[in-house]
């Protein structure tokens, strides 16, 4: 029986054929404007404190249908203001509800730097995710043969791209140290069973190497995890869901990182 992994990966690839027969990668690279300089996604992630990518995504494999009608305009404004470090734009369609549209038009509606959130297996959607807008993309380990992870990284540099890479154990810590992978990404969510343990963040960190920049991913949902996630020497959390399912996701934000809106703030 095909995990949840292995069937999206199976869809991405079928759907690969047809995007690239309507368009192909040389009528794609023609649309590239020159690399972006002055959003650097990395970067981004590690001033004072911990930062937040906020995540704009309409639905999940695990809960269904989040935020259905939400406008990418208006969720990453909020995002912004409230002062996430970063964006990741979910772009899978049949099972998050995105599109690169979305990416798009977040691009078109913040400063802040763009993360193509999707299950990236070719280069063909690195270069869709550069026209779209994006700074830097996901690359997971779990969905990649041996061997790929380095090419995609490599492929997705000289695009001007950076790369979150995601891990979900120790096996795919070692894989994508031997990458040279500069952002680890460690999902707290088995995307094979759709499990979620928070732990995994922890355990894992330990082997990571000092210098990379790590990220929590998943299941982050209070203050006190944050603040303890950011003891142990995370550099960034991830957040889609909580932030999606609050009336207010910026308050949201706030909440989570202990800091107040702008206005609330007094001398």
């Amino acid at each position: 029986m095909r995990t949840f992994l292995q069937q999206v990966v199976e869809e991405i690839e079928s759907d690969l054929v047809r995007r690239k027969r309507e368009v192909s990668a040389d009528v794609l690279r023609s649309r590239l404007g020159p690399a972006p300089r002055d959003r650097p996604f990395s970067e981004a992630l590690i001033a004072e404190g911990i930062g937040i990518i906020a995540e704009m995504k309409r639905a999940s494999p695990s809960r269904g249908s989040i935020r259905p009608g939400a406008s990418a305009r208006e969720v990453v404004t909020a995002y912004e203001r409230a002062g996430a470090s970063a964006v990741s734009v979910l772009t899978e369609k049949r099972h998050f509800g995105g599109s690169l549209d979305d990416l798009a038009e977040a691009r078109a509606s913040c400063r802040v730097p763009l993360l193509r959130k999707d299950f990236v297996v070719d280069e063909y959607q690195l270069i869709e995710a550069r026209v779209a807008g994006a700074d830097a993309v996901l690359l997971i380990v779990a969905a990649l043969p041996e061997g790929r992870l380095g090419e995609l990284i490599a492929a997705a540099g000289e695009l001007g791209l950076d790369c979150l890479v995601e891990v979900h154990d120790e096996d795919e810590v070692e894989a994508a140290v031997e990458a040279e992978a500069e952002v680890i990404g460690i999902n707290n969510r088995d995307l094979h069973s759709l499990q979620v343990d928070i732990e995994t963040s922890f355990r894992l960190l330990a082997e990571v190497p000092a210098g990379t920049v790590v990220v929590a991913e998943s299941g982050i949902r209070a203050r006190e995890e944050v603040e303890r996630l950011e003891r142990s020497g995370v550099d960034a959390i991830l957040v889609g869901e909580t932030l999606m399912l609050a009336d207010d996701p910026a308050q949201a934000i706030h909440n989570l990182l202990g800091s107040q809106p702008e206005e609330a703030v007094t001398e």
